[in-house]
């Protein structure tokens, strides 16, 4: 089977050495370790947002990072979606065309549209698709960003501390949103946690940081997920309950 993600990268920056390598096939990867052990550095670097000093980075088998070979492909062309920690939503459009606005699949503002709508119901967001963003509680935007990473049709979802900002309540009712929507959508992501529980909750397979560097990996033992509604990963469904955050 080909990997999602292959990562050995080593990228310098100030006093900071980052020198990482693994591999991810399907399901929720989580990089968990305290804050500064370049987590969220390897994010950057598999999203395309910074160049690392040496090594390779692979998506579904295709290099989008080769320092060797002097290959780097553009962020917009790797196929990421990324869902930030405080949601980066535009603040002057809707709820409904923050989402469409990453649907690379369908063209049209309708069929865009369509297709934004179908993710905003699938998170159970939709009731507020046409608010602006900061009408929106801190749930309820991550709910809205969480659509947009998966509206593209990404190889990938990139999660960097997404519910480190919510209060505790909050944080365990998306993160069995997150969990349920990542797995029945079957594109592979990789999360950035320093939270224990949030980690063993959300991934398939843990990989430990620590200043820098991988200092172990280790794989959760969960019952097989159910297949996708319909056998589809194309045909959202709603995996989560609508609430108000």
């Amino acid at each position: 089977m080909t990997a999602a993600l292959e990562v050995a990268v080593r990228c310098h920056i100030g006093e900071f050495d980052l020198d990482v390598a693994f591999s991810a096939e399907s399901g929720v990867l989580v990089l968990f370790g305290p804050s500064g052990a370049g987590k969220s550095l390897t994010l950057a670097l598999i999203a395309g947002l910074i160049r690392p000093d040496t090594g390779t980075i692979m998506i579904n088998g295709q290099a989008v990072t080769d320092c060797d070979r002097r290959l780097f492909v553009s962020t917009q062309q790797r196929r990421i979606g990324m869902v930030f920690q405080d949601g980066l939503l535009l603040p002057h459009r809707s709820v409904l065309d923050n989402v469409a606005l990453a649907v690379r699949q369908a063209s049209g503002r309708r069929e865009r549209r369509t297709v934004a709508r179908s993710w905003l119901e699938r998170v159970g967001a939709e009731d507020f698709a046409h608010r602006r963003p900061a009408s929106l509680s801190g749930g309820q935007r991550q709910r809205v960003a969480l659509a947009r990473g998966l509206a593209g049709d990404p190889a990938l979802v990139l999660l960097d501390e997404p519910l480190s900002a919510l209060d505790a309540v909050v944080r365990r009712e998306l993160r069995q949103l997150i969990r349920d929507v990542m797995i029945t959508s079957g594109v592979p992501a990789v999360l950035v946690t320093h939270d224990h529980e949030e980690a063993e909750e959300l991934g398939d397979v843990i990989i430990a940081y620590s200043e820098g560097r991988v200092t172990g990996t280790r794989i959760v033992e969960r019952p097989p997920p159910p297949p996708p509604p319909g056998g589809d990963r194309d045909g959202p469904q709603r995996t989560g309950p609508r609430c108000p955050d």
